[in-house]
C-alpha cells in the first residue's frame, strides 16, 4: 500500500461523509502542506468531548504535516447560526464572543499541538468589508438556494420567521474558505449546507474548491439525544477527573464502542483486538475503565486517571450511589419486567442471569431488594438499580410515543 493510501484510509476513519470522495487522495498528493481548516463559534465557554470529534481529527492532520487553521467564528458568532433550530438563534454580545473565545484556545490545545496551530478570528477579514461589499457577497446566491437548507426550508414550510441576518450566515462561513485558500473544511454533518458554500464561494472567486469532511455528532450519555450541555448528558474537557470516570462508567456496552471509535487515539487494529477479546469473554467494564483513563489522561494526567479509578472502586465498594448517575429513558409501551430491564440495561447478560441474581439478593429496586425478578416495573416513574455492588443505573420508563 503505497504511504498516500495509508495516510488517507487513517484520515477517513471514523469519518461520516467525505465530498468529493475522489478529490481527497488528490488533494494528498500535493507537494505542500495541506490548509485544513474548522471553524468553531464561541457561543458558550466550555467544549465538551462531543467536539472533541472533530479535534481529533485536526490532529491528526498536524501529525501528517499539514497545516491546521483553529479559526474562531467571532464574527459569526455575532450573527449566531440557526443549525438544527426552528427559531431565530439570539446574536451573541462581542464582549460575551471574545470571552468564550480565551476559554476555547485554553481548551483545544489539550488536544491540538499548540506550535503547529495558526489561531484565526474571521472577524479579521469580515471586520473590514463594507455595506457594499457584504451586498456583493449576498448576491452570488438566491433566496431559492437558501431554502434549500433543511431548517431554512421546514421553518419556512411552518410558516415560522427568518431573519434576513440568518441567509448571511452560510455565505460567510463559506467566504471564510476563500479567505483562507482552504483545501480541506472540516465540521459536523449538521453543517453540510455550509461547508458545501465554501466550495460554492471559492469556485465563485476562482480558487480550486475545498474537500469537506464531515464527522459524526456524538450521542450524549443517554445514547440516544446529541451530546449538549443543556441537555446534561455530556462529558466537559474541562470537568474533574471523578467526574469523568464516573460518567464514562455510566454509558452503556453498546455506546462504549462508539466513543472509543470516535475518541480513541488508539490504532484501529488494536480497538478491533479489544472488541475481539470481549466477544471473547473479557468484561466490558474493564474496557471502559481503561477508555476513562485515557480520557483523563488527556485532559489532566496520568497520576489523575489513576486517583479517579480508585475513588470509583471505593465509592462502589461502599455501595454508594453516585451524585453525577446519568439518568437513562427507556421507553415501553406497557409495564416492564425487573429481569427484562437488567438485560436491556447491559447490568446482566441474560434473563436467566437477572433472575439468578435476584434470587441471591443481589437486585435493588430504589434501595430494596428485589426477589422476583419476574415482577414488573411501572412506566413514567424513575428507578435507581443496582446488581452488586458495582452495576448500578438511574432510569425512568417512558410510554412510548
Amino acid at each position: 500500500m503505497r504511504i498516500t493510501e495509508t495516510v488517507s484510509k487513517e484520515l477517513l476513519r471514523g469519518c461520516a461523509e467525505v465530498l468529493p470522495a475522489q478529490e481527497f487522495e488528490k488533494k494528498l498528493l500535493k507537494e505542500r502542506p495541506l490548509i485544513i481548516k474548522a471553524g468553531f463559534d464561541p457561543t458558550a465557554p466550555d467544549l465538551h468531548i462531543g467536539h472533541t470529534v472533530l479535534l481529533n481529527k485536526l490532529r491528526q492532520f498536524q501529525q501528517f504535516g499539514h497545516t491546521v487553521i483553529f479559526l474562531i467564528g467571532d464574527f459569526t458568532a455575532m450573527i449566531g447560526d440557526p443549525t438544527g433550530k426552528n427559531v431565530t438563534r439570539m446574536p451573541l454580545t462581542q464582549e460575551a464572543v471574545l470571552e468564550n473565545a480565551k476559554t476555547y484556545q485554553q481548551q483545544v490545545f489539550k488536544i491540538l499541538d499548540q506550535d503547529k496551530t495558526v489561531i484565526r478570528f474571521n472577524s479579521e477579514w469580515m471586520g473590514k468589508m463594507n455595506a457594499a461589499d457584504l451586498i456583493r457577497l449576498a448576491a452570488t446566491h438566491t433566496v431559492a438556494r437558501m431554502l434549500e437548507r433543511d431548517d431554512f426550508n421546514k421553518r419556512y414550510a411552518s410558516e415560522l420567521p427568518i431573519a434576513i441576518h440568518e441567509f448571511l450566515y452560510p455565505l460567510v462561513q463559506g467566504y471564510d474558505s476563500v479567505a483562507l485558500k482552504a483545501d480541506v473544511e472540516l465540521g459536523g454533518t449538521d453543517q453540510k449546507f455550509n461547508l458545501l458554500m465554501g466550495r460554492e464561494l471559492q469556485k465563485h472567486y476562482g480558487q480550486e474548491q475545498q474537500v469537506i469532511m464531515m464527522t459524526p455528532l456524538i450521542e450524549g450519555l443517554d445514547g440516544v439525544k446529541k451530546m449538549s450541555k443543556s441537555l446534561n448528558n455530556y462529558i466537559g474537557i474541562n470537568e474533574s477527573a471523578e467526574n469523568m470516570f464516573g460518567k464514562v462508567m455510566s454509558i452503556s456496552d453498546e455506546l462504549m464502542w462508539r466513543y472509543i471509535d470516535l475518541l480513541s487515539f488508539k490504532s484501529g487494529k488494536d480497538i478491533a483486538q479489544t472488541k475481539l477479546a470481549v466477544s471473547q469473554g473479557l468484561n466490558p467494564r474493564d474496557v471502559k475503565i481503561d477508555f476513562a483513563k485515557e480520557l483523563i489522561e488527556r485532559f489532566h494526567n496520568k497520576e489523575q486517571a489513576e486517583l479517579a479509578h480508585q475513588a470509583f472502586i471505593e465509592r462502589f465498594q461502599k455501595g454508594e450511589i453516585p451524585d453525577d448517575l446519568i439518568e437513562q429513558i427507556v421507553p415501553c409501551d406497557e409495564p416492564i419486567s425487573i429481569a427484562q430491564l437488567l438485560k436491556q440495561l447491559d447490568l446482566t447478560k441474560s434473563t436467566s442471569e437477572s433472575i439468578r441474581m435476584a434470587n441471591q439478593g443481589a437486585v435493588k429496586i430504589n434501595g430494596e431488594r428485589a426477589g422476583d425478578a419476574t415482577a414488573k416495573l411501572d412506566y413514567e416513574k424513575s428507578y435507581i438499580i443496582q446488581v452488586g455492588k458495582r452495576r448500578i443505573a438511574k432510569v425512568r420508563l417512558q410510554k412510548a410515543l
